[in-house]
């Protein structure tokens, strides 16, 4: 059974949302090696539309890019991609697939059948998977921003505390730190 690793940007005030991040060669890398290592990705709908609507462009060379950016785009277009959604079924993006309305087993049987782990990058919808127990590990990339707005990390909240312990913390060249957390042993499932 793969882990399900929950990694984004986020701001020293928590703050998640995809514009505020630093986006040089250095995080492209780091998301791309993180990418690499996985062997798919887990979004909701919302991030998979953002994600849907720019990145194939840049992956067909439509859109200008750094090579970082490109190879992130390119990687991206046949890594097996999976989108949680109750209001769309239809996700004609290559390599993708549709979970459907019952969450619980559709993580599972992905985590279960993904011997490389799954990457969840949408911050809805790990809020979700993590009052399920699904999430075995967090990798954030803290930006040396204050960003003063929303929307924040787990914004709607969780049952309870996560306890977690520090795998890695690695900082990068541009004052971003990467952090890796692992739900304690006794807890994953």
């Amino acid at each position: 059974m793969g882990l399900l690793t929950f990694s984004l940007n986020v701001t020293l005030d928590g703050c998640v949302d995809h514009r505020e991040g630093i986006a040089d060669d250095e995080t492209h890398a780091f998301f791309t090696r993180l990418m690499d290592e996985s062997g798919a990705m887990l979004w909701g709908r919302v991030t998979y539309e953002m994600m849907e609507s720019y990145w194939p462009a840049v992956a067909r060379g439509e859109v200008e890019a750094l090579p970082a950016v490109r190879e992130w785009a390119v990687k991206l277009e046949t890594k097996p991609k999976y989108v949680v959604s109750s209001t769309r079924t239809d996700f004609p993006w290559t390599n993708s697939h549709h979970i459907g309305s019952d969450l619980r087993t559709g993580v599972q049987q992905l985590k279960d059948t993904t011997p490389a782990g799954v990457l969840l990058g949408s911050s809805q919808l790990a809020t979700g998977l993590d009052r399920l127990d699904l999430i075995d590990e967090y990798v954030f990339l803290i930006h040396p921003r204050i960003a003063g707005h929303g929307p924040t990390l787990y914004q709607s909240g969780l049952p309870g505390t996560r306890r977690l312990e520090l795998a890695s913390a690695t900082p990068l060249r541009n004052g971003a730190v990467a952090m890796h957390y692992r739900r304690p042993i006794a807890h994953r499932h």
